[in-house]
């Protein structure tokens, strides 16, 4: 099965802030950068397409004209709990953020997840995807959750995530058996 993996477009969100699940606003340059990852997937025919259900995924759905696609929780963003809308920089003086720096993979932020709970999630979603009959699907979500995909397929280890994050607006094709 080939999966397209989008990432929305550039948030209006100031550099160096943790936003994971935070209906956030989009950049200006939307229809420019949207433009762009439509070009990218023209010609290509989906037999299902899903997007996390946050506004910045289904505006590029919209746009790139999958208008009917399945929201899905699943592919949310890694939920940051209390440090949503919080500075990095103000999290690594508080000691919950340093016990979370030494181990975001199985620490969970305050009120909110650890990167292999977001992996888990992704991994569920990616398993039914497995088992279905579909040949070629287009998913709209967000970095963390195609990177999360690219682990699943093992193109790189776990400890590795947040070195791969793609740029905003990224089409990446993946292959699951």
């Amino acid at each position: 099965m080939e999966i397209y993996l989008v990432r929305h477009t550039s948030v209006d969100v100031p550099a160096g802030y943790a936003y994971g699940q935070t209906d956030v606003a989009l950049k200006p340059s939307f229809a420019e950068e949207a433009e762009v990852v439509r070009q990218n997937l023209h010609g290509h025919a989906f037999e299902k397409v899903w997007t996390s259900p946050l506004s910045r995924c289904v505006r590029l759905a919209d746009y790139c004209g999958f208008h009917d696609a399945i929201r899905e929780d699943r592919i949310k963003e890694l939920n940051f709990g209390e440090w949503e809308m919080k500075p990095w920089e103000a999290l690594s003086s508080d000691p919950r953020g340093e016990v979370w720096f030494k181990d975001w993979i199985h620490t969970p932020t305050p009120g909110g997840e650890a990167f292999m709970d977001q992996y888990h999630r992704v991994s569920d979603f990616l398993d039914e995807l497995r088992r279905s009959s579909f040949q070629k699907v287009c998913l709209f979500t967000h970095g963390g959750v195609l990177t999360c995909a690219r682990i699943y397929i093992k193109e790189y280890p776990i400890d590795e995530a947040f070195r791969h994050i793609p740029p905003y607006g990224s089409v990446i094709r993946i292959e699951i058996e």
